[in-house]
């Protein structure tokens, strides 16, 4: 495929206008329509980047031909939108979370394998340089085997973004779908599958039907064991959006992490990419001092890259980096902590899947 991408974005909010900003740029696309409800917002965004708007999926893909489609509605449009794209033999990436429920992830996963349409999960993070990086030392022998992970995403997030999208306050717009999910798929790459997960949260501070702070015990298929805490009412900035520099419209704190991960002979801190490291492997002790050093520290903007690559899904076929079955994985896990929550016990991913496999025969 040559020429301009000619592409459908649906839901102009927050990361959609990023997403808009970004096609304009990118001299391989074109953004030539918007999927979303007829206000005035809405309308000067679609007169701003000369894209006629369309009330719903079906109208702009009957209407014109599409190269490509871009989904970063509310998450629970997510599944019926990305539908009518696989019908209509659209490559999509859909934001994350990749739908609202582990059912629907299911089957749009497997309907992307049944008609080979390429679905692209919005996990951004993944096209972060800095990810490698980390991969170098955390499968260098200076590390060793993984032991523990402690991570976390404490931020605040002021009364307007509620404001602007009442839907975060419901069921499926918290910050464990929002947030989290982001922080599964990390978790995942930096440290492999995870096993089990226990999960406590709470509602104390803004009393939304959706949860403002979640503490998580993680074990990995490996035998590693993490932490995570997470939190939207936190005056914190440990996060990876005040850490990792990426996003100029965050305040960044260089020297600060979101990360800690520990092996059996070194540790790093993510993203200021500190090591620590005994210097002869296999004589590790705490009567020892470390090696201090430090990985070299790349950045560019996740989400330029994470286009770059969609274009080449699209015009080279090649295969997506995070694809519709990482994302119905990675939600997986965040079912494994929204039962643990419910059910106040250790919950097994593995026995989730299982379960899903019944169900979906």
């Amino acid at each position: 495929m040559t020429g301009q991408l000619n592409v459908l974005l649906s839901g102009p909010g927050l990361i959609g206008a990023q997403h808009a900003r970004l096609l304009q740029q990118n001299p391989a696309t074109r953004l030539m329509g918007i999927v979303a409800p007829s206000r005035p917002e809405n309308l000067e965004l679609a007169q701003r980047y000369d894209a006629p708007l369309f009330q719903s999926m079906e109208d702009a893909t009957a209407q014109r031909k599409f190269d490509a489609a871009i989904i970063s509605s509310p998450n629970a449009f997510h599944a019926a939108q990305a539908r009518v794209c696989i019908e209509q033999r659209i490559p999509t990436l859909v934001e994350k979370p990749f739908t609202d429920t582990l059912e629907t992830a299911r089957d749009l996963a497997e309907l992307a394998e049944e008609t080979g349409v390429p679905i692209l999960v919005g996990h951004h993070r993944a096209y972060s340089p800095l990810l490698d990086g980390a991969c170098r030392f955390l499968q260098s022998e200076a590390f060793g085997n993984p032991v523990a992970l402690q991570g976390a995403a404490l931020f605040h997030k002021p009364a307007e973004y509620f404001v602007a999208g009442p839907w975060r306050t419901k069921p499926g717009g918290g910050p464990i779908l929002i947030n989290l999910i982001h922080e599964v798929g990390l978790m995942r790459f930096f440290f492999g599958e995870i096993d089990s997960v226990f999960a406590t949260v709470s509602h104390r501070t803004r009393q939304f039907e959706v949860e403002d702070s979640v503490a998580i015990a993680l074990r990995f298929v490996n035998g590693a064991l993490g932490t995570f805490i997470l939190s939207d009412v936190a005056a914190s900035n440990k996060s990876w959006e005040m850490t990792s520099g990426e996003n100029p419209r965050y305040p960044h704190h260089p020297m600060d992490d979101c990360y800690h991960f520990a092996g059996t002979n070194g540790s790093l801190d993510f993203p200021s990419m500190t090591t620590r490291h005994y210097k002869h492997v296999g004589a590790a002790s705490w009567w020892l001092d470390f090696q201090d050093g430090a990985e070299p520290i790349q950045r560019a903007d996740p989400l330029q890259r994470q286009l770059d690559h969609f274009v080449q899904v699209v015009r080279l076929g090649i295969a997506p980096k995070v694809s519709a079955r990482d994302g119905y994985n990675n939600m997986l896990v965040i079912q494994a902590i929204k039962d643990s929550i419910e059910s106040n016990s250790l919950i097994s991913v593995s026995a989730i899947k299982h379960q899903e496999r019944k169900t979906s025969k």
